[in-house]
């Protein structure tokens, strides 16, 4: 088998690779599971009582705008707000008790100062389980939690969406993959296809069948129902785990093998946003490398899988252009060609989500190159003692 024979064969297993991904990974690349604003209200009768979570290091820059739109959500029901304040020093409890003061809504928020984080938590969870903690214990129980981040802007309806999917559907998780911010290059660029490789990996419609043993969730927003969250062991139950949203989703879904799987809901949003910044490409690639290692659970060979399994699906089909043109193989050209196009076509819904022009889906390969390095990347501060790092904390692998 001569050279050109090789890459022809290697690309159209890359186009047959794509066939697959468009017909049999779950739809994924659709894009459309999205929290309908439209779905009907509930009674005035039906609404439950909510408790909402908000872990806090070091926020004060974002919470003139997060928690502004948390202390003025239109839901009708009962619902409070147990800021946690993860041992901020930027004044993070004042500004968030100003802010309430402001608005004249003090009584809707509380504001908890955590105490020094013990060996096995990452900050983040322990925050939210010491408030979860401060909260079971008043009365009357919420019948939800809901676990937001500091940096999340949320539409005002927000919470009455979640409670109206969670109670018309019987669902004990909701999560919103909120829209990720995207206004310099480099977000423009890289963050849309973080959330097509997240739905590629987790496909949403997969992740919303409980048929299905695949659990995930965005961290940003997760609505919970108090009584699974219990039963599957609280917070304390995924304490060490740094992907913590999909360790809990995976958590309240994957029952007991002699119980039906729970019903957990994983969508997309439109009108609820972050306001977290990654205006330089080496604050998304610490993002990525944070836990891109953790995803492949520390092992070497699964990162060589992906590795090679992303230069394959993404990088062969321009290469092979390229050399398709050099040597004259109109065969490699056409076959690279076609993969390409496939791909550009599968990125296009995540492109328009975020409003983009669809040139930038021609980018993916470069893309892809990108978070290759940054997954690579992630292993090396793994091995070095470096990995997990996040808010001045250092998490090693469990």
């Amino acid at each position: 088998m001569n050279f050109t024979s090789l890459g022809l064969g290697i690309t159209l297993l890359c186009d047959l690779i794509w066939v697959g991904l468009l017909l049999f990974r779950g739809q994924f690349w659709r894009s459309d599971q999205i929290l309908d604003p439209a779905v009907s209200f509930l009674d005035n009768q039906s609404w439950p009582v909510v408790w909402v979570i908000v872990p806090a290091r070091n926020e004060a820059d974002v919470l003139p705008l997060s928690l502004r739109s948390l202390l003025q959500q239109t839901y009708p029901g009962s619902f409070k707000i147990l800021l946690v304040d993860d041992q901020s020093t930027d004044g993070t409890t004042e500004i968030a008790q100003q802010i309430a003061t402001d608005l004249g809504k003090s009584d809707t928020l509380q504001v908890l100062t955590s105490s020094p984080l013990p060996p096995g938590w990452s900050g983040k969870l322990w925050a939210i389980h010491q408030g979860i903690t401060a909260v079971l214990e008043t009365s009357p129980q919420p019948a939800y939690f809901w676990l937001t981040d500091a940096d999340i802007c949320h539409d005002a309806d927000n919470l009455c969406h979640l409670v109206a999917k969670a109670q018309q559907d019987d669902l004990e998780l909701v999560s919103l993959m909120v829209l990720l911010r995207c206004q310099s290059v480099w977000e423009r660029l890289l963050i849309p296809a973080f959330v097509f490789f997240f739905q590629k990996l987790y496909p949403f419609p997969w992740v919303n069948q409980p048929q299905k043993h695949l659990a995930a969730a965005a961290g940003g927003c997760i609505f919970v129902h108090r009584p699974a969250l219990m039963a599957a062991g609280g917070i304390e139950a995924i304490r060490e785990a740094l992907i913590d949203d999909c360790a809990l989703a995976a958590a309240i879904k994957l029952t007991p093998a002699s119980q039906p799987n729970r019903k957990i809901w994983l969508g997309l949003s439109t009108t609820t946003h972050s306001l977290r910044a990654y205006d330089t490409l080496d604050s998304i690639w610490s993002m990525v490398a944070r836990t891109a290692f953790t995803q492949l659970h520390y092992s070497p060979w699964l990162l060589m899988g992906a590795v090679l399994g992303m230069v394959w699906v993404y990088i062969v089909p321009p290469l092979s252009v390229l050399l398709g043109l050099m040597i004259g193989s109109r065969g490699m050209i056409l076959a690279g060609l076609w993969a390409w196009v496939l791909m550009t076509l599968a990125y296009l819904p995540t492109i328009r989500l975020y409003s983009l022009p669809p040139l930038w889906a021609i980018l993916l390969p470069l893309i892809a190159f990108l978070y290759n390095l940054m997954t690579l990347d992630s292993a090396r501060r793994h091995w070095q003692g470096q990995g997990g790092a996040w808010k001045g904390r250092v998490y090693p692998a469990r």
